[in-house]
């Protein structure tokens, strides 16, 4: 019995797929099936769109290498595939036996783009501090000055009329003192111990439930054999409660909020690898990010409701990466999703103040 001519694809571990003069799938490597979420027995002899719901890219590669006589290489291309998920791969056509045959290499790029964004928002963050930590301390002391001066005035007016104009000063000052000391808060070291991570979001989840009482549903998904997790108690649970208050906040209180854990194993994070590590999904049904802050949505002062401080979701991303975590989401109308991944055991926390 004669070797199959594709055996030597078979064995790589980039995902390969042959097309022939008419552009039908001729032969898809193991690696395709498993990157695309499909069966070579149900592919072969079909034509591209049978693997991706949108193969322009590809379409085009294909024309310019045919006109060119020359491989050609793609980027960071975004594909869906036929089950409905979206990849990022880079992908190189060559001719062989021309025009026979044709060979399409993939290689995901997906984390490498996941580990790019993280190290981008983490310089950023870092900077974003030490900008925060100055600006707080040249604020302070004058705002302390500009409280204590109106206190003095107050005591000297008789007028009720002045006398409140004092005290509305003074209020603003204490407002503007407590926003001040909220963007200090992360600058210290998680107090890190054994936790149970449901034990967090059923904290959280009481909370939430009392604040919006009413048409608010917070659904549980929980892996109850998830090992305890070593991580600041109090960190985390206000960090998952900025979001969820963020979610119920644009839903109005009314909606659907659902708590998933899950176990994943071989994890990079902060380009180390952990065997363990917890990620926490927390989606809602609400009406999704605005488009023009998600790339500056952890950023502190950014928001998108009327009179939010932006700093929820910068306190919770500043404990996430404390923890040696990440923290990312993914937003459409009626779906967004906040998906955070914590190390379950050996790591050191990071110090705040790098």
């Amino acid at each position: 019995m004669s070797a199959s001519p594709y055996a030597g694809l078979d064995l790589l571990e980039t995902a390969v797929i042959v097309l022939d003069s008419a552009r039908a799938v001729r032969h898809m490597n193991p690696a395709a099936e498993t990157l695309f979420e499909l069966s070579a027995r149900e592919t072969v002899g079909r034509p591209l769109s049978a693997c991706f719901s949108e193969p322009a890219e590809i379409l085009a590669a294909l024309d310019a290498a045919e006109k060119q006589n020359a491989a050609v290489t793609e980027h960071d291309v975004a594909l869906a595939v036929r089950l409905g998920n979206t990849i990022h791969v880079a992908f190189t056509v060559r001719e062989i036996e021309a025009p026979v045959l044709t060979v399409l290499e993939f290689r995901q790029t997906d984390q490498q783009r996941r580990i790019a964004n993280e190290e981008r928002l983490a310089a950023q963050q870092q900077a974003n501090r030490q900008l925060i930590r100055n600006l707080a301390h040249e604020i302070k002391n004058p705002l302390g000055g500009i409280r204590g001066a109106a206190q003095l005035l107050k005591k000297e007016l008789d007028d009720p009329g002045l006398r409140e104009y004092t005290q509305v000063i003074t209020d603003e000052a204490d407002r503007l003192q407590g926003l001040l000391d909220r963007l200090l808060t992360p600058h210290r070291l998680p107090q890190v111990g054994e936790l149970n991570i449901h034990e967090v979001l059923e904290r959280v989840r009481s909370v939430l439930l009392a604040e919006f009482p009413n048409g608010l549903a917070v659904r549980r998904d929980y892996d109850t054999s998830m090992p305890y997790l070593y991580g600041d108690k109090e960190q985390l649970i206000q960090a998952v409660l900025n979001i969820v208050r963020n979610a119920a906040q644009a839903m109005h209180g009314a909606g659907q909020i659902v708590l998933k854990t899950r176990i994943a194993r071989q994890v990079t994070l902060n380009r180390r690898r952990y065997p363990l590590a917890l990620t926490l999904q927390i989606t809602d049904n609400g009406p999704g990010i605005p488009e023009q802050i998600r790339e500056t949505l952890f950023y502190p002062l950014v928001s998108a409701r009327p009179g939010g401080t932006g700093i929820g979701l910068h306190l919770a991303h500043t404990f996430v990466q404390q923890h040696n975590g990440s923290i990312e989401f993914e937003s459409q109308p009626g779906c967004t999703r906040f998906t955070l991944t914590l190390p379950i055991n050996g790591w050191t926390p990071l110090d705040p103040g790098k």
